[in-house]
């Protein structure tokens, strides 16, 4: 019996619909296309910010330096960069909808500032009973310990599970640990799809 469905943030619950101010960013900056998401999440300082090695602060500092932004051009950037990003309110309403009969939860690799950003900016964190961020465990997905950590924090078993992440990988590491995954596509029917993992969907957010 599925007691949990756990989702992620980035591509999952806040995705980036129009990629055309982070394209005129790198326009504007003279940066090659998909640079400035390599420089703000898959670099080495990148990804030291999802690991906790490094502050949230400090990788913008970096960001700034190495771009050799002023401190407005630097909020200039930031906005740029998350322009496009759309936090999906239907799904949001339905994971409210969903608390009264399963646990749910986040599992996200991102820097320290995510709990601020759900709870001050996107105001979603209610909606959860648990946020598992990497950059507090120092662990990222797909390793299995980060999901181990949030199946003993939630005292439940793999099986009762369910675990949406955008990442082919980051799903495969949730099978791999017993978990139940679904793989979280655009255009995806997420509701037929938690349905056919054993969530009880009906009478939820109609």
């Amino acid at each position: 019996m599925i007691k949990a469905v756990i989702f992620d943030v980035g591509g999952v619950l806040i995705r980036t619909e129009d990629p055309s101010p982070r394209r005129r960013l790198e326009d504007r900056l003279g940066l090659a296309p998909g640079q400035a998401e390599f420089i703000v999440f898959n670099s080495e300082r990148g990804r030291a910010a999802q690991l906790g090695q490094i502050t949230s602060a400090q990788l913008w500092d970096g960001v700034q330096d190495e771009l050799g932004l002023d401190a407005d051009g630097l909020r200039r950037f930031r906005d740029e960069f998350f322009g496009g990003d759309v936090l999906d309110r239907a799904l949001i309403d339905f994971i409210r909808a969903l608390r009264g009969r399963y646990t749910t939860a986040i599992i996200s690799n991102y820097m320290d500032e995510l709990p601020h950003l759900l709870t001050h900016v996107h105001a979603v964190a209610d909606a959860f009973d648990l946020i598992v961020v990497s950059a507090q465990e120092r662990i990222m997905k797909p390793d299995a310990e980060i999901f181990q950590r949030t199946l003993s924090r939630l005292n439940l078993r793999p099986e009762e599970t369910v675990f949406i992440d955008d990442f082919a990988h980051n799903v495969e590491g949730a099978l791999a640990v017993g978990m139940r995954a679904i793989h979280f596509t655009p255009g995806i029917e997420w509701r037929a799809a938690l349905a056919g993992e054993g969530v009880e969907i009906g009478g939820l957010g109609d």
